[in-house]
């Protein structure tokens, strides 16, 4: 099962480097364009433009520290240990989907099984947190039961 899990982390990892290497890509853009700017422009407009390049070198460079701090989230998973309740690095299996419990990346697969990867701040991670296998939990006015947890 630690296999299965493993596969899980990578395809969040795999998530993560694509969205950083969109981001430093977008980065590497507007530096071209900030010298662009230096060596154009002059006055008012020179400032406006660079000011609006570094607004949006800001916003990615948040974006950044967000996806450091995913992969960071992602460490302390790998040294999950398995437990009855569910907890940050649970899979767990449902009657109606299948949840990994570890960062907001989507759909993923272990080469088996679809499942939904959360962060432990979405609703759904936060009504099933400490649930065991057997209780039910509802969400968007459907319910579903807890069928397995790894």
């Amino acid at each position: 099962m630690q296999n299965d899990r493993s596969k899980l982390v990578q395809a969040c990892r795999d998530y993560i480097s694509q969205r950083v290497s969109l981001i430093k890509n977008s980065m590497d853009g507007l530096r071209e364009d900030l010298e662009n700017e230096s060596k154009s422009s002059a006055g008012d407009k020179f400032e406006t433009g660079r000011e609006m390049i570094n607004i949006e070198w800001n916003k990615l460079s948040v974006q950044l520290n967000q996806y450091d701090h995913l992969e960071a989230i992602l460490k302390r998973i790998e040294d999950h240990k398995q437990n009855e309740n569910v907890v940050l690095g649970s899979m767990v299996y449902t009657d109606s989907a299948n949840y990994f419990i570890a960062i907001p990346a989507g759909e993923i697969g272990d080469g088996k099984d679809k499942f939904y990867a959360v962060g432990i701040q979405a609703p759904i991670a936060q009504l099933m947190l400490g649930k065991k296998v057997g209780e039910t939990v509802k969400f968007n006015g459907r319910q579903f039961t807890i069928k397995k947890i790894i």
